[in-house]
């Protein structure tokens, strides 16, 4: 909880005096944090109430025009993701049940946080951005 949610906090904290023509903060989340996801053990409550923490830091920072969000990607070849058990099984049920077929990778990840942190996204804030190829929509 420390290493995953509270740091981000603190950091957000001490960023945001820095930012004095705003800017957009992100925090890396899962769908464990919404869905019950087999073998994610501890981090599912973690990763909730760092999304959390991502709602109420933008409601705090939106008067300095700081946007915040939490960036969720369907499964990722990561090193932290290959202590996972099952996660090769997590990988290929990803491609089955996503609607576009295909893994997202950390390029796709990278793209979504350039958007919202552009003029495009200028009125998002507060928001848990799903980039998964839509597999969290799926039963």
């Amino acid at each position: 909880m420390d290493i995953s949610c509270h740091s981000f906090i603190r950091m957000a904290r001490q960023a945001a005096p820095l930012m004095k023509d705003g800017g957009t903060m992100f925090a890396m989340s899962y769908h464990g944090a919404q869905k019950v996801v087999p073998n994610y053990n501890v981090m599912r409550p973690v990763k909730a109430a760092l999304e959390a923490a991502c709602r109420y830091l933008a409601f705090e920072l939106g008067g300095d025009k700081i946007r915040v969000h939490a960036i969720s990607p369907g499964p990722l070849k990561t090193r932290a993701a290959s202590g996972l058990k099952d996660f090769d099984r997590m990988l290929n049920d990803a491609v089955e049940r996503s609607p576009v077929g295909e893994l997202v990778d950390i390029v796709d990840v990278g793209f979504t946080s350039a958007y919202l942190a552009t003029p495009y996204g200028r009125r998002l804030t507060g928001q848990t951005m799903y980039v998964d190829g839509g597999v969290s929509i799926m039963a």
